[in-house]
């Protein structure tokens, strides 16, 4: 995901290799929600061009990322906050609440993020469940949510949520599974 506001370009999780950047201008921003290798693809951030870009992930990426990367690095823990010149970010839980998930995200772990670029507030849920601190979101223009099982939600869990905190529009990412895709026009039915 590359999102633009006012001539910052931010990256989310990149993935992909050079290739899938090289038409795209080159990151002021790269945020990272995990660990695992479809968030933190570290081939991807050492082959693109990084040298002016402000890293922001979870403390646990911080500790897995080479140490030329930790000074440009602002690790965050779920709850803070941080203010930058284009865009204010808040680090949002992001976990599994389902027994047989909790092996693949731990509460604490990860960042789900909320930006906020002028009066315009932005939600990445990163791999997570419907959990509490998702429902408790308030005044989102824009919201990204995942639903890939057996790693994060469910569809109907992802629909909940945002029928919960009334997103006004609502974007499904991270929907690719072991099993196929997730029912994308599903989603659609529900939450409209």
């Amino acid at each position: 995901m590359v999102l633009e506001y006012n001539g910052k370009t931010i990256y989310v999780d990149p993935t992909g290799g050079k290739e899938a950047f090289e038409s795209l201008p080159k990151a002021d921003y790269i945020l990272i929600t995990d660990i695992h290798s479809d968030h933190l693809h570290l081939n991807t951030i050492e082959a693109i061009e990084t040298s002016t870009a402000t890293i922001i992930a979870p403390e646990a990426v911080y500790e897995l990322l080479p140490k030329n990367f930790r000074q440009q690095t602002e690790a965050m823990i779920n709850g803070s906050k941080v203010d930058y010149e284009a865009f204010s970010i808040e680090a949002i839980p992001m976990y599994n609440l389902r027994e047989e998930a909790l092996k693949y995200h731990s509460k604490g772990r990860g960042n789900g993020y909320v930006l906020t670029f002028g009066k315009e507030r932005i939600y990445i849920s990163g791999d997570t469940e419907d959990i509490p601190e998702m429902r408790k979101l308030q005044n989102i223009d824009k919201a990204f949510i995942c639903m890939n099982l057996p790693y994060t939600m469910t569809v109907e869990s992802a629909a909940d949520a945002v029928l919960n905190f009334k997103p006004m529009q609502v974007y499904p990412y991270h929907y690719r599974g072991t099993e196929g895709y997730s029912d994308v026009e599903k989603f659609k039915a529900i939450v409209n």
